[in-house]
Formats: C-alpha cells, structure tokens, sequence
C-alpha cells in the first residue's frame, strides 16, 4: 500500500533495529496462531472459561474518550483522520480548557463511566503541552473518575508529571504487528512506540496498549500482533484496546475491505486467552458492529468499552443503545 503522504510536515526518522523486550517469552506468534486456528466453540469456551477466573463475567466497564485536541498531527497513519497528510474534512482545533473538560468528564460519570480517557493529535508533546494535560488529569480526578491519557510519544520526564498529577493509564497502542506496520505508517518506527510504553512503566503508570484490525493484515500478523502485547516486558498491558478499523474516506484505507466479523471475535478471544487478567476493550468500530457480533465479543472475554456517541472523530453507538444491549445480555456496568 501506499500512502498519500506529502512533504509539508517532513518528519525524520532514525532508523533502528531493535523490538521490544519480551523476557521471557510468554507467547510465541506459532502458539498464538494456533489459538486462531481453534474451531471457534472451542475458543470461545476457553477463552471464556479463562475469563471466568480472573473477573466476574457479567461486568463491564464503561470508558468515555474525549478528544482534547483534535486535527493537525503530522503522523501519516494510514487510518487516521486526524494526519494532516489526508484531507478527510477535518480541522484541526487547540486544546480543550479545564472548563470544557470538566463538564465533559461530569456529564460521563453521570451517564455511568468510571474511567474518562483524553486522547490529543500530537507525535509528541513538548513540555508545556504536558504540563497542560496535567492540569487536565487532575480535573478529570477531582470528579472521582480514572484518568487515561493518549498524547503521542513521551520524552524523558513526561510519564512522570502525568503520573504525579494522578494518571492512572497511559494509551500507546501498537497497531500492528511490527511486520506489517511499515505498510501504515512511515513517520514513526515501532521501538518508537516500545520506548513510550517502557517510559510509562518506569514511571508506576498502567499501561494500555491494543491495536487496530482489519487493515488489510493477515491472520498472522493479527497473531503476530496479540504475541507482541502478550510479551511485553515486564508484563503485558493492564488494559488491551481492540479497534475495528473506521474507513473515513480520505484515508489511504477508505476502502479497505470489510474484515469476517467473526475474526474479530476470534481476535478478542485470543486477547483474552492471552493477556488473562487485563481488561480487553471494545474500542473503535463498535457502532459498525451487529448486537449479536458484540454479544460473542463479550462472551469472548471483551469486559470494557468506549461508551459515549464519539470516538475522538468518528462516531460510537450512543449512551441508550448501549445500556439496552447490556440489559438484553444481562451484563452490568462496572461500579468504581
């Protein structure tokens, strides 16, 4: 694939060689893929016997994602809205004040979420952006909500302010297996990405980490990409976002074909398997979704979803719909 990049944000890259830690190996991409290949009764049932063991199968926990500053990021990731590489109609905002924050992280613990994730189109903020999503982390707090965050690559120091006013995740995600993640982006290199999440480690904060699916990649790479997380060291990530790619037109993968839907529950269940204590969310795609789809997602171990009408820029199922598709499967919000 080839992207419709430009040359009027040219961002240089150093060229590594390097992936991430993984000692010891908890999950090779063979084992992985073998949890693929299962008939799928067989999958589900164990990965939601192994999601019986570890949390209460009838709780799900609610995310709400603002996005706090929106448009103009210099990234060219294939699937993204927010690159200024693609014109997908999208302008490019400042970031949001405390007061706007606040009323969004209240209206959210109103409607039942427990944890308020705030997501800014930066490749990497400098010191002061940081210092002022700090004082963000600190509003979300003081409404008695879990604090996320998702700001791009983090320098040194940063984790640590985030950490100290009160974040208690920080959002990386992955994407891809390292193998395919040449074809979506060119901007940044995967230890890029690794180094962020070992920053947010050092620093005490949780890490959430997932990836997208369905942009083009085959089922082993989707393996190849579960493996990864798995493996990360020290642990894998405490929370694990699974996205269902959004195809926003103007996007290089606007017309990517539709992945069998039943491959996304496959990869939700071998996320379960895998990662067995973290939460695996439900995250971009959702409103895409059937109600039956999201019911095997959520037999197959998914215990958290975004939840709230938008994602960032692109539509979520709203607040009604949801609690009705909880209520028909018998499924419960997760209480703080």
């Amino acid at each position: 694939m080839t992207l419709n990049t430009t040359t009027e944000h040219p961002v240089r890259l150093v060229p590594r060689t390097t992936i991430a830690p993984a000692a010891p190996e908890r999950w090779s991409v063979e084992a992985v893929a073998s949890l693929f290949d299962l008939p799928f009764s067989d999958l589900i049932h164990r990965a939601q016997t192994v999601h019986r063991e570890h949390f209460d199968p009838a709780e799900v926990e609610l995310a709400t994602l603002l996005s706090v500053k929106t448009g103009g990021c210099p990234e060219d990731c294939g699937y993204c809205p927010q690159s200024v590489h693609f014109d997908t109609g999208l302008a490019a905002g400042k970031l949001m004040g405390v007061d706007a924050v606040r009323e969004a992280a209240q209206r959210a613990k109103q409607a039942g979420a427990t944890r308020f994730c705030m997501g800014a189109a930066w490749r990497a903020p400098k010191d002061r952006d940081v210092d002022a999503v700090a004082e963000l982390v600190r509003t979300v707090k003081a409404e008695g909500l879990e604090a996320c965050a998702t700001l791009g690559m983090l320098s040194e120091g940063h984790a640590e302010t985030l950490r100290d006013a009160g974040l208690d995740y920080y959002n990386h995600n992955l994407d891809s297996a390292p193998d395919f993640y040449g074809e979506i982006i060119t901007t940044r290199d995967y230890q890029d990405r690794l180094d962020t999440l070992e920053r947010v480690r050092g620093a005490g904060v949780k890490v959430c980490c997932g990836g997208i699916v369905g942009m083009g990649e085959s089922r082993l790479q989707r393996a190849a990409l579960v493996a990864q997380l798995a493996n990360l060291a020290p642990d894998y990530p405490e929370s694990v976002p699974i996205n269902h790619l959004v195809k926003v037109q103007g996007t290089p993968l606007a017309d990517q074909p539709d992945l069998d839907p039943l491959e996304f529950v496959r990869t939700i269940a071998v996320a379960r398997i895998t990662m067995p204590r973290a939460r695996v969310r439900l995250s971009a795609g959702r409103q895409q979704m059937s109600e039956a789809v999201q019911a095997l997602c959520f037999l197959a171990g998914a215990n958290s979803i975004f939840y709230g009408e938008k994602l960032l820029t692109t539509g979520n199922p709203d607040v009604a719909a949801d609690m009705g598709l909880l209520a028909k499967l018998g499924l419960r919000p997760r209480r703080a």
